[in-house]
């Protein structure tokens, strides 16, 4: 009754589906597992809003060939018509999209991007609260050793130090202007104990607030002051995120042009997720694929 046995895309649905009637000039192109951890990459189009028409292709698999020999099933004239793709920072994606869509700007996603700064301050706060777990070790080996009861240090507000380190992962990837009166409260005794969290922080804002501005010249020169901020404070946890920055710094401002994000593959994803765990995991692949067609292709 649903048609599955003639569906036209049966044969080859499990390695690929393509629907290039769906193509636009804004474009998206992102990973997921659909299940048993295998992976496919979805490219969808921004018009569609995640809703009939967003899927143009997805195909099993995520190394850069396959998916090229994928999307150049596509006639190159509609190929031609993609002005812009949104992406992550993977080399994969990458020369896939430059291959496939050769009149497009790629545009490296907002999200990732900052996620990758967030992630390098978060090592550093991981890094202390190691060492303060190691302290407390040291100290209830010592307690012991003397046979006397081991009372851990009390901070104002009740934590613990390592209480503190782990609790203020949320604090930290927010702007303070988000912050609860609690989380404010955390954050002032976190800085005032850990001066190097209160340094890398405000590092972190200084990147994000690059984000605020709308001129690509202004925020290619920020970026670059940035990086040169980062040698002086001479925090190796930012090193990685220098580097990547360096790299993929000319797509990274082609979001500039158009403030174009990859917000709308992720909520595709989220989507997919949800409907996959509805059905308490995928069993039968073709078939999952064919409702997936059925509800946004």
């Amino acid at each position: 009754m649903s048609g599955f046995k003639n569906w036209e895309q049966l044969s080859h649905a499990e390695d690929y589906l393509l629907y290039p009637q769906n193509i636009g000039e804004h474009l998206s192109i992102d990973e997921l597992s659909l299940s048993k951890g295998e992976l496919y990459t979805f490219v969808t189009n921004k018009q569609g809003k995640g809703k009939k028409k967003s899927l143009v292709a997805v195909i099993k698999d995520t190394k850069s060939q396959e998916i090229i020999n994928v999307l150049n099933k596509i006639p190159l004239d509609a190929r031609r018509k993609v002005k812009s793709i949104t992406l992550d920072m993977a080399s994969n994606m990458e020369s896939a999209a430059r291959m496939c869509f050769p009149e497009s700007d790629l545009v490296t996603d907002r999200f990732h991007v900052v996620r990758m700064v967030i992630d390098a301050l978060q090592h550093l706060r991981i890094k202390y609260r190691w060492e303060e777990i190691e302290k407390e070790n040291e100290a209830i080996k010592q307690a012991k050793k003397q046979k006397t009861k081991y009372q851990p240090l009390v901070l104002s507000n009740g934590d613990t130090p390592k209480q503190l380190l782990a609790r203020s992962r949320y604090i930290l990837a927010k702007k303070p202007n988000q912050w609860t009166l609690h989380q404010k409260m955390r954050a002032d005794i976190l800085f005032e104990l850990y001066p190097k969290i209160h340094q890398a922080y405000n590092h972190t804002l200084a990147f994000r607030n690059i984000y605020e501005n709308s001129d690509k010249i202004t925020a290619r020169e920020k970026f670059i002051k940035w990086m040169e901020a980062t040698k002086e404070l001479e925090m190796n946890v930012f090193n990685t995120a220098t580097n990547s920055l360096k790299y993929h710094m000319d797509t990274i401002l082609n979001f500039f042009n158009n403030r174009l994000t990859n917000a709308n593959a992720e909520s595709f994803n989220s989507k997919i997720k949800q409907f996959r765990a509805n059905l308490r995991g995928v069993v039968d692949t073709k078939f999952f694929l064919f409702r997936m067609e059925k509800l946004f292709a």
